[in-house]
């Protein structure tokens, strides 16, 4: 794992960034700041707040200290230069976009996503005017040859939902800078503890810090963090940011703000206008959950690569997806830009079909059914009758959710547990 600091590594810095001692109190622990609006010093202070020539909080819709914590914990995690934290991933999605894009624009998006993702994408986003070019995530050429006059993004998923299927980050950031136009990664499922995406030319990362950055299933968010690398200045494709903004006297914010640009058009006109703003109560767990991410991440990969392993010798399992195996075509890759393990969160078919994937459903007992990833338990899911239900055939297949295929999200649960529950239940097809 890289270090990210002079003096200190990953795991102290998921302890210890952004949440210093409260200077007041002396509070150890970081406060929860339960409030909606700050007092101004006076009339001049409130002004230059406003007119953001000085730091500081107004209201918070566009910011709140515990929030602020987050997003400084989470950007030193990620080693970028800013963050900003949303109500959720799916916010976090459309927040990243949202200085980038206007109507006739196109976002060149990886076709093996979350089935959510290709929902908001291909169609939600029709409606702002945003096209959505769908390619295929193991071709990086394809990316290439999508590129258009009218594109203003590269979007993709690094280790997809639902079949762990890893991306050539490398290859496809190179399209991107080579159009001008920055590449935006959804870490969700490797987090930074496992990929750092600006490592490998990344400009922007996203997460829902919903599952494994929280970790325990109890509080939804997302967060978009900006490298700080990619080149606003004077750049015609990028408006919001390169040229005098009306909101602000004629400010530029790349002019401004330099490296901080993004981060802080995020905050001042992109939270301002569409009120994504994640709650001070879900950032104060989402703190405490990345305290234990470094431990609880070597647990679910481990626990995911014995599980895979056990599923890929059963007689009722057709195949398994799962990258840390040598037999999966991510496997070269998976060892490139996720040394430390390709995660907990996979695929594998069932001999019967749609019909045997609801029995496996049916019979598992310490699995829970949910719609949710990287909890704590170890969880499964039918993607084919449920989060890619809005799909057409074509798009599930094309996803890596087909009608037999099994999700799997492993748990940090005794191994030998999950592996009994997996057994009983594939004994009852």
């Amino acid at each position: 794992m890289k270090k990210l600091h002079p003096e200190y590594g990953f795991n102290t810095l998921a302890v210890h960034s952004g949440t210093a001692p409260d200077p007041t109190t002396g509070a150890r622990s970081f406060p929860i700041y339960q409030t909606t609006a700050y007092v101004f010093d006076d009339a001049d202070h409130a002004a230059s707040l406003f007119n953001l020539q000085e730091p500081g909080f107004i209201y918070s819709r566009l910011t709140n200290p515990t929030v602020a914590a987050l997003e400084e914990k989470l950007a030193t995690l990620e080693g970028g230069r800013g963050g900003t934290v949303t109500s959720s991933g799916h916010a976090a999605e459309t927040l990243a976009l949202f200085p980038l894009m206007a109507p006739g624009m196109e976002v060149i998006v990886a076709d093996k996503l979350y089935g959510g993702t290709i929902n908001l994408m291909g169609k939600s986003y029709q409606k702002f005017g945003w096209n959505a070019v769908f390619v295929d995530t193991d071709n990086p050429e394809a990316f290439r040859k999508a590129v258009t006059e009218k594109t203003r993004a590269i979007f993709i998923e690094n280790l997809a939902n639902p079949g762990g299927v890893v991306v050539d980050l490398e290859a496809i950031a190179k399209v991107a800078e080579e159009a001008g136009v920055p590449l935006i990664v959804d870490n969700t499922m490797a987090t930074p503890f496992l990929c750092q995406p600006f490592e490998w030319g990344a400009d922007l990362v996203v997460h829902s810090t919903t599952k494994f950055l929280s970790g325990q299933g109890n509080a939804v968010g997302g967060v978009v963090i900006d490298s700080g690398k990619f080149p606003w200045l004077g750049n015609s494709k990028f408006p919001s940011l390169s040229a005098p903004s009306p909101e602000y006297n004629g400010l530029t914010f790349a002019e401004t703000f330099g490296d901080l640009a993004y981060t802080m058009y995020s905050h001042a006109i992109s939270l301002r206008d569409l009120g994504c703003t994640q709650s001070p109560m879900n950032a104060w767990i989402t703190l405490n959950g990345i305290e234990t991410l470094p431990l609880r991440m070597e647990r679910h990969c481990s626990n995911g690569l014995a599980v895979a392993k056990f599923l890929e010798k059963q007689a009722n399992v057709e195949w398994v997806s799962f990258a840390g195996l040598e037999s999966s075509p991510y496997f070269e890759l998976g060892k490139k830009y996720l040394p430390e393990g390709t995660g907990s969160v996979f695929t594998f078919g069932v001999k019967g079909g749609y019909e045997s994937g609801l029995k496996m459903l049916e019979a598992v007992k310490l699995f829970s059914h949910v719609a949710n990833i990287g909890d704590t338990r170890s969880l499964i899911l039918h993607p084919a009758s449920t989060t890619h239900r809005q799909l057409t055939e074509e798009q599930r297949i094309a996803a890596g959710a087909g009608q037999e295929v099994i999700r799997l999200s492993i748990g940090i649960e005794c191994v030998e547990d999950i592996i009994s529950d997996l057994d009983q239940a594939l004994n009852c097809l």
